[in-house]
């Protein structure tokens, strides 16, 4: 269905995608993998005729072939490849039946007017060729993110000539999605591939890869590693594929004893859904918060935060008692919190990579009323150097990095402030393994100069292999400690999901 021989891709000198070749069979799930600076995104690109590749590749879909510097965005959608992105960009503020008609055209009456019935009975017939239960005259606003993103996939695939002709590009589907909005998506997609569409499926959760994946291609630095059969495979197999190293070598282990000065202590802690929460943290520890979604994990993060008000509860920061009345008073405190929605809570996309570096710092760099932007500037670049920020420019626009370098430079605006206490909620949701490893090695040097740390990730192998304690929270409450050689993610699974009677 898709062939593409000897892809290159060249920027002002710098070679990012060399000689990459791509085979995808008929009716299968292909996934692509890569790390930061992997190609992948260039190769996706090139196929979609956004960018012009260099000279001597081919690129061919259901035997339409044409050399690589000639594809166009219009080319690749007649051939049938069909491109959703992980922000599937439907239009919240417009029906579902308008959503379905941009892009293919409105149907018309008589004097060119909007034939509505028409449209909306087309739109009626994708919704049930695609088994949505949703309205076609439902607001996409109210439609929920998984939804979302199915209708954009229905958008792309409406006109196929055949039920399943066509190729669909997935990017990241599920970066933003919660889990049972994930299975949602996967389970449509699985039947989409058992009826014999061709998917090309990017995405950093590995475990979804091996879930519905047939066949997998892994770039790495900018060259194709490997084309092989999924079956059988496990996540660190794929992590050493993308990484050339596998996940336990990638989280630096700990250097020397946790300090026994206790930083912060909670006892009795009732905010939103927490229900009673005591907990200890010591100066240079990194303290797992394993739950389920609803277990209080995020809450307990923003009441600590000032986010969000308790109503009970005793809380001592060094011993003295911490009553955060807002954000800014944790802040000034020593707190600092990496949010779980990186987009909506932490990133200024629309502002440079300098500017988002200084946001938590900003007074240092004003001076007889102005902001030392020569100074700002020389901080945000070593700032750039040392924490690997791609690409390497202060005045990029923070939004258009990738999702691991948008959480590096969330995470260089925190620690370059020395915090008392760092706080981190999924802190690598939607970055891949390799970004991984950097993150948690900046946050292991924080954790040796004395930095406590409050870590709450939804992946339990991460969390065991990069907290040194953990809590199980359920329902609010903690119910289970766990230390040493007990912190394995198969008894954190068990602990969130059993009551304390089946517990073996």
């Amino acid at each position: 269905m898709l062939l593409t021989r000897g892809l290159s891709k060249t920027f002002a000198g710098t070679t990012v995608l060399r000689d990459a070749s791509l085979d995808v069979r008929r009716g299968e799930v292909h996934a692509l993998l890569g790390g930061n600076g992997s190609g992948k995104s260039t190769l996706i690109k090139l196929l979609a005729g956004v960018y012009d590749a260099d000279p001597g590749g081919t690129i061919e879909v259901q035997g339409v072939r044409a050399d690589a510097g000639e594809w166009s965005p219009t080319l690749a959608r007649s051939a049938g490849l069909h491109f959703v992105h992980q922000d599937p960009a439907v239009f919240g503020s417009l029906t579902v039946a308008e959503n379905l008609a941009i892009g293919r055209g409105f149907a018309r009456a008589t004097g060119g007017r909007i034939d509505w019935r028409r449209t909306r009975r087309h739109a009626a017939e994708v919704l049930k060729r695609f088994s949505l239960d949703i309205s076609p005259d439902s607001q996409v606003s109210t439609l929920r993110p998984a939804e979302r993103t199915m209708l954009a996939i229905a958008r792309a695939l409406q006109d196929q000539d055949g039920a399943h002709d066509g190729v669909l590009v997935l990017d990241e589907p599920t970066a933003s999605l919660p889990d049972w909005e994930v299975d949602i998506l996967l389970g449509a997609l699985r039947k989409f591939a058992a009826a014999g569409q061709t998917i090309v499926y990017v995405s950093h959760r590995l475990s979804e890869i091996l879930e519905i994946a047939d066949r997998v291609t892994v770039l790495r630095d900018g060259a194709q590693v490997v084309t092989r059969e999924v079956a059988g495979m496990t996540e660190g197999q794929l992590v050493e594929l993308i990484a050339g190293r596998s996940l336990d070598r990638m989280i630096p282990a700990r250097v020397g004893d946790i300090g026994k000065e206790r930083v912060l202590s909670v006892r009795g802690l009732v905010a939103g859904p927490l229900r009673g929460v005591d907990l200890d943290l010591h100066r240079g520890e990194i303290l797992g918060i394993a739950g389920l979604l609803g277990s209080g994990r995020s809450g307990l993060l923003r009441a600590l935060f000032g986010d969000l008000p308790a109503t009970e509860g005793d809380i001592r920061l060094n011993g003295a008692p911490y009553e955060p009345s807002s954000p800014a008073a944790a802040i000034r405190a020593g707190f600092g919190l990496v949010p779980e929605d990186r987009g909506a809570e932490a990133l200024f996309a629309s502002q440079s990579v300098r500017e988002n570096l200084s946001a938590a710092v900003v007074p240092r760099y004003w001076s007889a009323g102005r902001l030392q932007h020569r100074r700002e500037r020389a901080d945000a670049r070593g700032l750039i150097a040392g924490f690997g920020v791609k690409p390497a420019s202060d005045a990029a626009l923070a939004g258009t990095l990738s999702g691991g370098n948008q959480q590096k430079i969330v995470l260089a605006r925190w620690l370059r402030r020395d915090p008392l206490v760092l706080m981190l909620d999924e802190p690598t949701q939607g970055v891949d393994v390799q970004a991984r490893a950097d993150i948690y090695a900046h946050v292991r040097r924080a954790v040796e100069a004395g930095t406590a740390v409050l870590l709450v990730t939804s992946d339990f192998e991460e969390l065991a292999l990069a907290a040194d304690r953990v809590l199980v929270l359920r329902e609010g409450r903690v119910c289970a400690e766990v230390t040493g050689a007990d912190i394995e993610p198969h008894r954190l699974t068990e602990l969130s999901y059993l009551s304390e009677e089946n517990v073996a």
